[in-house]
């Protein structure tokens, strides 16, 4: 996971790209009229959705995708006779109305801005990375025509393949959030008894070196799971060395008899 995270830190995207998102309140926008500097401005989107523009005054963008509102810019300076045939472009600095929260195990969590095409590993970097606690499965809730959908994503698989087929593309609104690993318990006649991660397909003498190994006074033979079932009855079993540890299992090392 420390690679990972690396990876994750070292992808953050920094460029400000044209979004075909609509615009709203709070967005950045620089626009410029091909052959009329004095018509270049940089503002930001008010929270009525419009803009204050040289000549024109308000010109209501809220709702708008960039491409519509250079039409509706572009129309108004020739309606109005101050610019013939105008060229407009309309470049989106930051998409402070599009946010994507990053919710979990993360070292930074909070929203972030739309500021250019996202994807899964982008906003992860932008949240700092997986935190340390962190498992493997990133959950992804998007809504799609109204529709709340969602997904989840093994990190460590998708590196380890190189496939970032499911690197997906998001959308502001979208919630992306890391549960913590699961954790083994560990107590008894160990050297270290405690609380620990549970690394995949672990098993019972994996947990039992995780604990530091037997004290002088344990014994491997009779060892103990404590497992809870889908019922939420606690059970207790025989634990083998070569079983595999659920989350939240609870293994007990007895002193030995002699």
């Amino acid at each position: 996971m420390n690679i990972l995270r690396t990876i994750l830190v070292a992808g953050t995207l920094h460029a400000s790209v044209a979004w075909g998102a609509p615009l709203g309140s709070g967005d950045v926008v620089r626009i410029t009229v091909y052959g009329s500097p004095d018509l270049t401005l940089e503002t930001r989107v008010a929270e009525t959705g419009k803009i204050t523009y040289p000549l024109l005054g308000d010109v209501e963008v809220g709702g708008l995708e960039p491409a519509a509102a250079e039409r509706r810019i572009a129309n108004l300076l020739s309606a109005r006779g101050y610019v013939k045939q105008p060229q407009v472009n309309l470049l989106v600095m930051t998409m402070q109305s599009q946010q994507i929260s990053v919710l979990g195990s993360v070292l930074r969590p909070g929203r972030y801005p739309m500021e250019g095409r996202r994807s899964l590993l982008d906003v992860l970097a932008l949240a700092g990375g997986i935190g340390p606690d962190g498992g493997d499965i990133a959950t992804l809730v998007t809504k799609r025509n109204g529709v709340s959908v969602k997904q989840q994503i093994n990190i460590p698989d998708m590196m380890r393949r190189a496939d970032l087929s499911q690197d997906l593309e998001l959308n502001g609104s979208d919630v992306v959030y890391v549960e913590r690993a699961p954790k083994f318990y560990i107590y008894g006649e160990v050297q270290r008894p405690g609380v620990y991660r549970l690394e995949r397909n672990m098993t019972v003498v994996q947990a039992l070196s995780t604990g530091g190994g037997l004290s002088q006074r344990g014994t491997e033979r009779g060892m103990r799971i404590k497992r809870r079932g889908p019922d939420g009855v606690l059970h207790e079993l025989a634990a083998r060395q070569d079983d595999m540890l659920l989350p939240d299992d609870v293994v007990y090392v007895r002193e030995s008899l002699f």
